[in-house]
């Protein structure tokens, strides 16, 4: 064999090694999500990204788990999961956390929304209706500057739109009233008139990293920028396609997509500082997964064009679950922040579990699971 047929035939068999592991089968799919879906009911209480204490049940962290344990739950073969996050709920009244406008503290609401479309308890939605009357009769006049008073009674930083409108959505989709649709838009709007970098088609964090610049490049986290991806999607699945609301979330949806499919690692992740994965090469799972549930969802919604978009869902799955130990943790998540940092393959965080089973569900269909 001549030098040229051995190069030739060295690269045939990269690409087909490269190629099988990239291949995705659905029962795969299930069979990890359900691993990790286990593991992280079993370790709930655990510490396992440097906090001294659990989480609230009712926080945020845990809020987010719950936004991806229900979408595991409608998958799995019994209620197990259901049960499990029904007994949350009930245990602490059907309330939402402690702070009346703070976004963060609305996101337990999504489980409650989804509970009672399975269930039709109006118990496990009407405090989170009236919280939200209150709010709306009662809107903040703060600013959404940073460090002015009260500035995070409104979504005045990029994970709050993951957080919050979801909430707001699903309460116009199961009451048909649409004051909190309206409420929720004019709030959204608001924040990306503030936090959108046109040019980049990207959210910053918050004002603190407008017009600063890590290692030459603009600093948009990558944590940040998945919650507000997964946090459209989780918008416009409230909304009628038809819409001018649908309309406006998609094409800042659209906008990230693009920009998100050419900033991918080669490795699959997305780096913690979007336009610098020079400086920050760690893998990063939290931010990784919602990119893959929401580019999975765009192509299995008919909205991105599956020949562009699917090699990159394919490359962000394996390398996700790369980061599954074999007892079911996800590691590399970045621990609590707001700006780019460091991961490890020894620590994870509930929210990142919540982000993953997330994508497991777009990635399941569109893998051809039924």
């Amino acid at each position: 064999m001549n030098k040229s047929n051995t190069i030739i035939a060295f690269l045939m068999l990269v690409l087909t090694a490269h190629t099988h592991a990239q291949e995705i089968n659905p029962s795969e799919v299930t069979k990890i999500m359900e691993k990790v879906a286990n593991w992280q009911i079993d370790n709930f209480q655990g510490l396992y990204s440097g906090h001294d204490k659990p989480h609230h049940p009712l926080d945020w962290t845990n809020g987010a788990l719950y936004v991806g344990m229900v979408k595991w739950a409608a998958m799995a073969n019994n209620d197990k999961y259901y049960e499990w996050l029904k007994d949350i709920g009930q245990k602490h009244e059907w309330q939402l956390h402690s702070r009346k406008y703070h976004a963060d503290d609305h996101t337990v609401g999504q489980l409650y929304i989804d509970l009672y479309r399975k269930y039709q308890d109006k118990a496990m939605i009407e405090p989170t209706k009236e919280q939200f009357n209150f709010i709306m009769y009662h809107p903040s006049q703060s600013s959404l500057h940073w460090n002015t008073p009260f500035h995070q009674d409104r979504w005045n930083w990029c994970d709050a739109l993951f957080m919050s409108p979801p909430v707001w959505a699903k309460l116009y989709n199961v009451t048909g009233d649409k004051k909190y649709l309206d409420f929720m838009l004019t709030e959204f709007k608001a924040t990306t008139d503030f936090l959108f970098d046109k040019k980049e088609s990207l959210y910053y964090r918050d004002e603190n990293y407008m017009g600063k610049l890590d290692n030459g490049t603009k600093i948009f986290w990558s944590r940040g920028n998945g919650w507000v991806f997964a946090g459209l999607v989780n918008v416009m699945n409230e909304l009628d396609p038809q819409s001018k609301e649908y309309k406006y979330f998609l094409n800042i949806y659209k906008k990230m997509a693009a920009k998100l499919l050419k900033i991918q690692t080669p490795e699959g992740h997305w780096a913690m500082s979007l336009l610098g994965q020079k400086f920050y090469p760690t893998p990063e799972t939290s931010g990784t997964a919602f990119n893959v549930y929401g580019l999975a969802w765009g192509i299995n919604q008919g909205i991105l064009d599956k020949n562009t978009y699917a090699p990159s869902v394919k490359k962000g799955w394996n390398t996700l679950i790369s980061h599954v130990t074999p007892e079911g943790m996800l590691g590399y998540v970045q621990p609590i922040g707001a700006a780019p940092g460091k991961a490890w393959a020894d620590k994870t965080e509930v929210y990142g579990t919540g982000a993953f089973l997330s994508a497991g569900t777009e990635v399941y269909k569109l893998y051809g699971g039924k």
